[in-house]
């Protein structure tokens, strides 16, 4: 389920099924670098939206998460703990954040128990619209795992 007005009915009747949150993390730059952190916001946002597909019935995909260079850790770790509460409380289990964003790994002990799903960017541009969808179902084929894995363990 999407975090949209289509799904909220499915979503409120099937409440108690759907424990993960899957929360994008993107960075909103106009720096020299553009092209490659649009890049990595794109393929994180398909990325995500593939992550939702597979996993239907079971998470809810959130609106990205956005931050500038200029916002310290500090301030991006105390605004996800808002999120993290308000999901928490709303019955989410799971915190699930997907980035592309290596200087999110730097955080990553910080911001448990929230789970941080790091997976680098590829530049889709380059790549043929048919063989897109191989390169994203070898992304899931790796991400795959470490979602079961937590829905494995004790809550």
């Amino acid at each position: 389920m999407r975090f949209r007005t289509e799904d909220t009915d499915t979503y409120l009747q099937s409440r108690d099924y759907v424990d993960t949150a899957i929360v994008p993390l993107v960075k909103v730059s106009l720096t020299a670098d553009i092209k490659s952190t649009i890049q990595a916001t794109e393929f994180t946002t398909i990325l995500s939206e593939e992550m939702e597909r597979q996993f239907r019935g079971r998470v809810m995909l959130f609106p990205p998460f956005s931050y500038n260079d200029t916002e310290s850790a500090e301030a991006k770790r105390e605004r996800l703990q808002i999120w993290q509460t308000e999901l928490g409380d709303a019955g989410f289990h799971y915190i699930v954040l997907l980035t592309s964003d290596a200087n999110w790994k730097q955080d990553e002990q910080a911001l448990e128990p929230l789970q941080l799903v790091y997976v680098p960017s590829i530049a889709l541009e380059y790549i043929e619209q048919k063989n897109r969808k191989k390169v994203m179902d070898d992304q899931m084929q790796q991400i795959l795992p470490l979602i079961t894995g937590l829905w494995q363990k004790k809550r």
